[in-house]
């Protein structure tokens, strides 16, 4: 019998309620503080944009950040919020000053959401104003007032905003902050604001040059010729062609960085075809012109639109209510400004026209098999026994798309057991036969003349570019041992040589999977170090019955549900600034060099299993 639905099935719930329900809608995912666009690092950047933006209205050059275990506060030196509104700002919904676009004509935060979510999303949240010698302060719990200034207090503070906030481990569960994320998320602050210091935790971070900053911080690899750096009233790009096959992009809108790009950064894709064609009065193919291009692009627009709370994607067609288009805007720039720079730097202009050219010929070189292998991909969908599709992808506009996986396993045992176990509706499973070609060193060419690269390719549909991507993650599960660690090896080689964006964007991860089970017949335990299986141990006692896994086929389907379920454990691949992809895959991916040799001889160590007592049953002696 079904329920009653009446008047009494309605309830509205208020601000903070909503907030606490709902997260997803107000900070994306949630997380565990591992990746940056987890929902502490959200709250943070909610804090720190009503700082910046402060210092944008000319108040304020410096914001004090500083964390302290689980608590993070932050201190701007702006005009502080009125103290009559103080609560009103951080506890009444749709309440800010930013709905005046002549008091915050190009601010990120317009909806007035933004500090609620972090007062309803933090076990504590503390704000604090201070404005011509006077202050307030209101503290909260859950967005509940727990102590509140009766008045105002006389202060010699300087004028600003002072907020920390805990989150709340009741919606985030067990987390911890990364402080290489904060401050990478500071670093963009400063490139996109300069003249503003940002000091955590006594780490200041300024920046005189910008986005030519930027890409100098984060190119690792050779590149073509010097950074371009050009600058507008309401638009900043900065630009190279680098060595590697893809495009990559650093974005921002109104000082928040967008990662998945936007109506802005498609401009500035069509914008540099259409000035370069221009300037070299050629019809240059699109693809050769972006191939290896590292690009930073920063617009300012009169109240953007984003596709989600969260703002990792501009919507708005247009720089201001009723001006010109976003398109026109940055196209109209970049005829003016990039050809008048290649007009007075011939050098860089004949670099630019060069590795066009390279890029040309490295197309056409493959042009030949592209279409057969195409064709073979097409055949290959119709009947792909590698791939185990699912039903939701991140090309759609599921509601679920951002949770779209796919699993690239070794061996038929491996790819069974999480084929069975897994979510068909969010998750695939795409089986390698066994260890895939070393690409290293080879051409583009290699992934249409090799069967599994290029229906791998079709299958995460990134031929050109990561616009069409099924899949939010590409995970890599392969075992815990030599052979499975040099799959996992030949594959990242794979995709850093040839699809690095997808990396640098945050689409692969390792999949994470227990060594030791450990049991009796009342508890089991699945431990992921030696460290979770000595805890475990000393939980059940002798009786333990320890297992260790040698492969993903020895997990049951059963087992395996817990382990890419809701609790998944995954580790993101990401490539340090400093590390030049070339360097690396050399290192690793090349020939027996004896630098390598010296390097596995100086770290070889053995590890031995330390049990108290009695010895688990016998288990080899592991070297790392």
């Amino acid at each position: 019998m079904s329920e009653t639905y009446t008047e009494a099935s309605i309830r509205s719930l208020d601000w903070k309620e909503h907030i606490r329900l709902r997260p997803g809608m107000y900070i994306g995912k949630l997380g565990d503080g591992s990746a940056s666009d987890d929902g502490i690092y959200v709250l943070l950047k909610e804090v720190i944009d009503n700082a910046v933006d402060e210092y944008v209205m000319g108040h304020g050059k410096t914001i004090d950040i500083a964390l302290s275990a689980d608590t993070i506060a932050v201190r701007d030196h702006g005009r502080g919020i009125p103290l009559g509104k103080l609560k009103d700002c951080a506890a009444k919904i749709n309440t800010g000053a930013k709905y005046d676009s002549e008091a915050f004509k190009k601010s990120v935060g317009l909806n007035g959401v933004g500090i609620k979510a972090v007062n309803a999303l933090s076990e504590s949240f503390t704000i604090q104003a201070f404005r011509d010698e006077r202050t307030r302060k209101v503290t909260f719990t859950r967005g509940e007032v727990v102590e509140e200034d009766t008045g105002d207090q006389l202060s010699q503070d300087r004028n600003g905003t002072y907020v920390s906030f805990r989150p709340d481990p009741e919606i985030f569960g067990t987390y911890n902050w990364q402080e290489s994320i904060i401050s990478q998320m500071l670093w963009n602050y400063a490139y996109l604001n300069t003249g503003l210091t940002l000091v955590f935790n006594g780490n200041r971070f300024t920046s005189k040059n910008g986005l030519l900053d930027l890409l100098n911080e984060e190119i690792s690899e050779d590149t073509a010729y010097p950074v371009i750096h050009l600058k507008g009233d309401d638009i900043e790009v900065a630009f190279t062609h680098g060595n590697s096959y893809g495009e990559t992009y650093y974005s921002f809108v109104n000082g928040q960085h967008t990662t998945q790009g936007g109506t802005h950064q498609g401009a500035f894709r069509e914008g540099i075809v259409k000035t370069l064609q221009s300037f070299f009065k050629k019809q240059l193919e699109p693809a050769d012109i972006r191939t290896g291009i590292i690009a930073a692009v920063s617009v300012k627009v009169i109240e953007p639109v984003f596709e989600s709370q969260t703002k990792t994607k501009l919507g708005s067609q247009k720089m201001a209510p009723d001006g010109q288009s976003i398109r026109n805007y940055v196209c109209n720039f970049l005829a003016q400004e990039l050809d008048n720079f290649l007009h007075r730097n011939p050098t860089s202009a004949k670099a630019i026209y060069d590795k066009i050219q390279e890029s040309e010929k490295s197309r056409k070189e493959i042009q030949g098999i592209q279409k057969l292998a195409r064709e073979r991909a097409k055949k290959a969908k119709l009947h792909n026994s590698k791939l185990r599709d699912c039903r939701v992808h991140l090309d759609s506009k599921h509601k679920d798309r951002d949770r779209s996986t796919i699993f690239i396993t070794e061996g038929d045992s491996a790819s069974g057991s999480i084929t069975k176990a897994r979510d068909v509706q969010t998750q695939a499973v795409f089986s390698l036969k066994g260890k895939p070609l070393n690409s290293f060193g080879l051409t583009r060419k290699v992934v249409y003349e090799n069967e599994e690269f290029n229906l791998l390719q079709n299958a995460l549909s990134i031929e050109d570019g990561l616009e069409n991507l099924r899949y939010n993650r590409v995970v890599i599960a392969t075992d815990a041992d030599v052979d499975g660690m040099h799959i996992r090896l030949l594959l990242l080689t794979f995709f850093l040589q040839y699809f690095p964006e997808l990396i640098r964007e945050g689409h692969l991860f390792i999949l994470q999977t227990p060594l030791f089970r450990v049991r009796n017949k009342q508890k089991t335990f699945y431990c992921y170090d030696d460290a979770e299986k000595l805890d475990a141990m000393a939980r059940i006692g002798k009786q333990a019955e320890i297992t260790r896994f040698k492969g993903l086929g020895e997990i049951s389907p059963d087992e395996f549900t817990h382990f890419i379920g809701p609790d998944i454990r995954l580790e993101m691949v990401s490539i340090g600034k400093h590390s030049g992809i070339k360097e690396l895959l050399t290192f690793y991916m090349g020939k027996n060099t004896q630098e390598r040799q010296r390097y596995i001889i100086e770290n070889l160590r053995v590890i031995q299993d330390i049990v108290e007592e009695e010895p688990a049953p016998a288990e080899k002696t592991e070297a790392a």
